[in-house]
């Protein structure tokens, strides 16, 4: 198993300087830390919110880049939560969306037509929304809803580089109505691991680079453990395929003990070719999640090209998770960068939409 450590990371240098670039999505990635800081100003003193009694589940709409800012909610804030959290990747609600709903419509754009058509639902069926968007439709539905607005600042090239301002809003609006009371602090606290971790990532041969080499051209598979391993792999996952566009898959422990792991049974020639496999690691995992950790590497290590791992950092399940996060955005970068690719155009995404809208 290859473990990669901060200790290998020389002095400071440039970030992402000479690379190919045109949306600056290192220096955008690079501020992270600050984004989730500003992040908080925006979602205070919000009108219109319920009282945390009247709340009787909460729900987050959102696809993509805004999308995986549920899954943080589910990992981070759900299991403190007095109330269940549901995300919906998709155009339909629950039926169960109603008068005790707080919904939460995510969308970078304002425009994303399964989050649009989903939240005019969750309107229409008396749900307590709160929009978070740079504008769009959305923003224009929520001034006729009456939905509170928290706005995405100007100058984030592309949805999947706004985590911070997509994420931390809905956190403190449940801290706010008395639903998540600490998030500021959590917020803090992951503020400092995320400087932190930044300034070890943008000097060179820091530690993503070092992960970026060691994946080279195979396929990334993604491990992590219990709901913010899963985010965290999501994450990882996603951005390999939009910034560095390519095939990336994840999976998650104590679940892929009964599943996935039989799927490689067969076609080692193959897979030890063509496929790494990513470990995600944080402190809040069950001990015997702990020990399929163990038993999963010493079953594939014939099998997979290299066994890569990587230990989050951080006091708080919000902090490691972020800090998975950005580790795993800076190696999707390299990712690009070692085989010439521009990390920010979606051309394949964009055609899709915009197709569609024609249909």
């Amino acid at each position: 198993m290859t473990g990669v450590s901060t200790e290998e990371v020389p002095g400071p240098g440039p970030v992402g300087e000479g690379l190919l670039d045109s949306l600056g999505m290192f220096a955008a990635t690079a501020g992270l830390p600050e984004q989730v800081a500003e992040a908080v100003a925006g979602a205070r003193d919000l009108e219109g919110l319920p009282d945390h009694e009247y709340v009787e589940q909460v729900v987050v709409l959102g696809m993509g880049g805004s999308g995986i800012a549920g899954d943080l909610m589910v990992a981070v804030a759900g299991p403190f939560l007095p109330v269940p959290v549901i995300v919906v990747k998709s155009y339909d609600l629950p039926d169960f969306v109603g008068p005790g709903s707080l919904v939460f419509a995510l969308s970078f754009s304002g425009d994303t037509e399964e989050t649009v058509e989903a939240a005019g639902e969750a309107a229409d069926s008396g749900a307590n929304l709160v929009v978070v968007t740079s504008g769009g439709e959305l923003a224009r539905l929520a001034g006729e809803w009456g939905a509170p607005v928290v706005p995405v600042p100007p100058g984030i090239p592309q949805p999947r580089a706004a985590l911070g301002a997509m994420a931390v809003p809905p956190l403190i609006v449940l801290e706010e109505i008395g639903l998540f009371p600490g998030a500021t602090r959590w917020v803090e606290l992951a503020v400092e691991q995320l400087s932190r971790r930044r300034d070890l990532l943008v000097v060179p041969g820091n530690q993503a680079e070092v992960l970026a080499r060691s994946i080279g051209r195979t396929i990334p598979v993604i491990h992590g453990a219990q709901a913010l391993g899963a985010a965290a792999a999501l994450r990882w996952k996603t951005q390999v395929n939009e910034n560095a566009k390519s095939p990336a898959f994840h999976a998650v422990s104590p679940e892929l003990c009964h599943n996935e792991i039989a799927g490689w049974g067969q076609n080692g020639d193959v897979t030890r070719q063509i496929m790494t496999l990513v470990n995600l690691r944080h402190d809040a995992e069950h001990p015997q999640v702990v020990r399929r950790f163990e038993l999963v590497a010493e079953i594939l290590r014939e099998v997979v090209a290299d066994i890569v791992e990587v230990r989050a950092e951080g006091e708080g399940d919000l902090a490691q998770l972020l800090d998975l996060i950005l580790v795993g955005d800076f190696v999707s970068l390299h990712l690009a960068a070692r085989e010439g690719i521009d990390p920010g155009p979606v051309p394949v995404l964009d055609e899709i939409k915009q197709r569609l809208r024609r249909a």
